[in-house]
């Protein structure tokens, strides 16, 4: 099982116009805000100020979701984060929120739904965490 990025994100939850701006990020590898700003008015249907692209890029950056270097006179943005690891602090955070109810009844009945290939599943990652522990100790 991978283990949690690091560095991580300070805050997970990000808006819609944060989610499109990451996935172009994702796609470009890095990108000026004149980058950005163009792949967005790709759409012919869309408005979007500049000034909000930057806006944008800035919080995200602020949240530990991107870094921002000087190239030149242009400054150019870059995820910190792969979709991938993205998906795992994801997975990561509901499981937490999941278990934050703390009601048993609430996670038998959860468990008790699934499926024999899900049981499966869970049984392998339980493998997992036990070989990651006894690694841990040794």
């Amino acid at each position: 099982m991978p283990p949690l990025p690091n560095p991580r994100p300070r805050h997970l939850s990000l808006g819609p116009l944060e989610t499109e701006i990451l996935q172009i990020l994702w796609e470009l590898g890095s990108a000026t805000v004149k980058d950005v700003h163009d792949r967005i008015l790709t759409d012919p249907d869309r408005e979007l100020a500049y000034a909000s692209v930057t806006t944008v890029l800035r919080r995200l950056t602020q949240k530990g979701w991107l870094a921002c270097d000087k190239q030149d006179r242009a400054f150019r943005w870059r995820p910190i984060v792969s979709p991938e690891e993205a998906s795992i602090l994801r997975a990561h955070e509901q499981l937490q929120h999941f278990l934050a109810v703390s009601n048993p009844d609430v996670v038998a009945a959860f468990a008790d739904a699934l499926d024999g290939a899900s049981v499966e599943k869970l049984d392998a990652i339980a493998q997992r965490l036990k070989a990651a522990r006894q690694a841990r100790e040794d």
